[in-house]
């Protein structure tokens, strides 16, 4: 940031600066409260990767890796299924489940922060077969989304030149986003901040742009409430017979379009064990990205909702490119035509984007899982920059089955993917929430109160309660469109990933015979913040930029 700001560094003896805590305190070996001085314990990250990511950084991480292609592709699809309200009522109601998340992982996180933080959770608090299979799947997730990122970037270059192959862009994207995984993470964080503003500045621009024309700037006049009347609030869905039946249908479909596209909202838990001072920035990254990102969302389908009627043909285009988008066809509804190529332009972007977090965020759960024994120990090594090497390779490399998509059976794997990827996403926050309330049970048998973490959330845990019924709900229920009529492969397409989860569940615990952690047994002190012993930068900043900066992160 240039010279903006003064940087210290408060060094306590021994160059070393320690937390101290008055209070009761965890054992560093029982876990069982001590009274009086404890005697702080370093313990090293065991994958010893570096805490080079500042606040900004982990905001626009959570930013970049949830704005993508399901806001600017897929909600046009959700607003044609359910209607304007309807779409808006699914993205509030998952926005909720999601907030139920955030804060389970954000209490989690921020008193233990370690990298691939979901699968080190499951594995202490709750089972290590569950830890093996979220973990595993997670990761699947994220390493597939990384083929359809790649995949659509050449669909979206093909916008401007339908005779270029994909195959292109698919190499050499592929090249550009690995390569900057090999770099230390302090490249990776700033690479992706830049994305993510170009991404947050879009929004905010058609949000603008949306009000303007909703109140008479375009070719129609005012518009108002008008698309909530014709056709209509609600849309029916999928029944022959119009009604209240058909317009719930059409709000459950959209459930899934919208976890698809609310998930990465997670990646902070992800990046807390590289981020300076967890204590502080986790939970500030908790409590800001959540708001902003559901911010972005909500207000987004609402104004398109406004401008774009639910029956226009072209919210279902199967496209990839801005001919699908459905910012542009509210220009073009407006009458406005010069936003197609800058649209498509910021789509290259976003996919860009996407791709970059889905690097990072595989190779970090795979050092997890290696940490926890449910991966080969090699991924938890580290170049001198603290880069797991082994651990990106292997998630680079399931980009490269982006190519498949150069057969006559593309799309069908594009679909696949991306199914396997959306229903990932609930599996994984049903499981944030379990670890959340086995780590209350945790903290209480060893009598440690909420008041002592470093972040305290509101209605725990029934909160988390919540949040896991109703993502178990959603995972069971989300392909009941295979049902009407019955269709076997829309069947396996919407439970993939379940009956995947299960069988990785399954089999580990067979192999293993592992058995459920009792809270008083549950590991609450290997990587906790209490016993950390390092140095963090203070940036106090002394320009109207710098001040600006320290309060947007």
């Amino acid at each position: 940031m240039g010279q903006m700001d003064n940087e210290i560094t408060a060094l306590p003896q021994n160059d070393k600066q320690t937390t101290h805590y008055s209070g009761p305190q965890p054992d560093a070996l029982s876990g069982h409260e001590s009274n009086g001085d404890v005697e702080k314990l370093a313990v090293p990250p065991p994958a010893e990767l570096k805490r080079k990511l500042k606040s900004r950084h982990l905001q626009m991480i959570a930013i970049g890796g949830t704005i993508g292609t399901g806001l600017f592709i897929g909600s046009g699809g959700a607003i044609a299924k359910s209607g304007p309200a309807g779409a808006l009522i699914a993205y509030i109601f998952v926005g909720t489940i999601v907030y139920s998340v955030m804060v389970s992982l954000g209490e989690m996180a921020t008193y233990i922060p370690i990298a691939g933080a979901f699968t080190s959770y499951a594995s202490r608090f709750v089972d290590p077969s569950l830890g093996f299979a979220m973990g595993w799947i997670y990761f699947l997730s994220w390493a597939l989304t990384y083929a359809l990122e790649l995949t659509a970037s050449g669909l979206i270059i093909q916008y401007w030149d339908a005779s270029l192959s994909i195959a292109i862009f698919i190499g050499v994207f592929w090249v550009v986003i690995t390569f900057i995984n090999y770099m230390p993470v302090s490249v990776y964080g700033e690479v992706e901040f830049w994305f993510s503003s170009i991404k947050v500045i879009t929004v905010l621009g058609f949000l603008i742009f949306a009000i303007c024309i909703d109140a008479g700037a375009g070719q129609h006049g005012y518009l108002g409430f008008h698309t909530w009347k014709h056709p209509g609030a609600f849309a029916s869905y999928l029944l022959d017979t119009p009604g209240p039946l058909a317009r719930f249908v059409g709000f459950w479909a959209v459930l899934i379009q919208a976890g698809f596209s609310y998930q990465g909202t997670e990646l902070v838990g992800i990046a807390a064990g590289e981020t300076e001072n967890p204590r502080k920035n986790v939970p500030s990254a908790i409590r800001k990205t959540f708001y902003r990102i559901l911010f972005f969302f909500v207000f987004s389908i609402f104004f398109i909702g406004l401008l774009v009627p639910y029956d226009n043909p072209d919210l279902l285009s199967s496209a990839s490119d801005a001919t699908a988008s459905p910012f542009v066809i509210a220009a073009e509804l407006a009458g406005v035509r010069v936003l197609p190529s800058l649209i498509n332009a910021v789509l290259l972007f976003v996919v860009l984007s996407a791709a970059n977090s889905n690097v990072y965020s595989g190779s970090r759960i795979l050092v997890g899982l290696a940490r926890e024994g449910s991966a080969p120990a090699f991924f938890q090594r580290t170049s001198k920059g603290g880069v797991p090497y082994f651990a990106v390779t292997l998630t680079a490399a399931f980009g490269l089955l982006g190519f498949l998509n150069l057969s006559n059976t593309g799309s069908t794997v594009f679909n696949w993917l991306l199914n396997i990827t959306a229903v990932a996403g609930f599996i994984t926050w049903a499981c944030i929430n379990a670890c959340h309330i086995c780590f209350m049970r945790a903290l209480r048998v060893r009598h440690i109160s909420r008041d002592t973490l470093p972040y305290r959330a509101l209605w725990q845990p029934w909160f988390a309660w919540y949040g896991l019924g109703f993502n178990i709900l959603i995972i069971f229920t989300q392909g009941f469109t295979a049902f009407i009529p019955w269709n076997t492969s829309d069947f396996f397409i919407a439970y993939i990933s379940l009956i995947l989860f299960v069988v990785l569940y399954l089999g580990h615990k067979i192999v293993y015979r592992t058995r459920f952690v009792r809270p008083d047994e549950a590991d609450i002190t290997t990587g906790c913040v209490d016993y950390m012993d390092e140095t963090w930068s203070i940036t106090v900043p002394t320009t109207l930029w710098g001040r600006f900066w320290a309060w947007a992160s």
